[in-house]
């Protein structure tokens, strides 16, 4: 990794529905980051409800500690399969956005301990890079380990 990490931040959201354990998704958010930055995640807790008036339970959290940052990439990055990192190799262009790279998570997986991508009920996370380019960003992330 460089000296100068070229993350500004990392935003992580989370919706638990009526049927899910509150603790069970937070859990699932957590295992996603290393484990200090997971220790230090506070994530903040809205109510809200859904199509049919259901309640739904909406996490989030901003991650800013600049040195432990890159250690979250290189967590996804060890995780992720081969299938995966060829996944979003091949379909970049519809994650990364105005110097931001958006990933969803596998809610169930994560909560094993697995990381997956998924779109059906994920954890999204949003992963800002401060001025850099696309082609700056997709650079960093090979030399993460994000992409192949």
């Amino acid at each position: 990794m460089r000296s100068s990490p070229p993350i500004g931040y990392i935003e992580i959201r989370v919706f638990s529905h009526a049927t899910e354990d509150e603790a069970k998704v937070l859990t699932a958010a957590r295992n996603t980051l290393p484990q200090t930055l997971a220790e230090d995640a506070v994530f903040q807790k809205t109510s809200l409800k859904g199509h049919h008036g259901n309640p739904i339970t909406l996490f989030q959290t901003k991650l800013t500690d600049k040195k432990m940052l890159p250690c979250a990439l290189e967590k996804i990055a060890a995780g992720l399969s081969t299938l995966d990192k060829e996944t979003l190799q091949r379909d970049m262009k519809l994650h990364l956005e105005k110097g931001n790279l958006y990933l969803r998570f596998d809610k169930q997986a994560a909560f094993m301990g697995e990381l997956h991508f998924s779109a059906i009920d994920p954890i999204h996370f949003k992963i800002h890079f401060k001025n850099k380019t696309s082609q700056e960003i997709i650079e960093f992330l090979k030399e993460a380990g994000l992409l192949l």
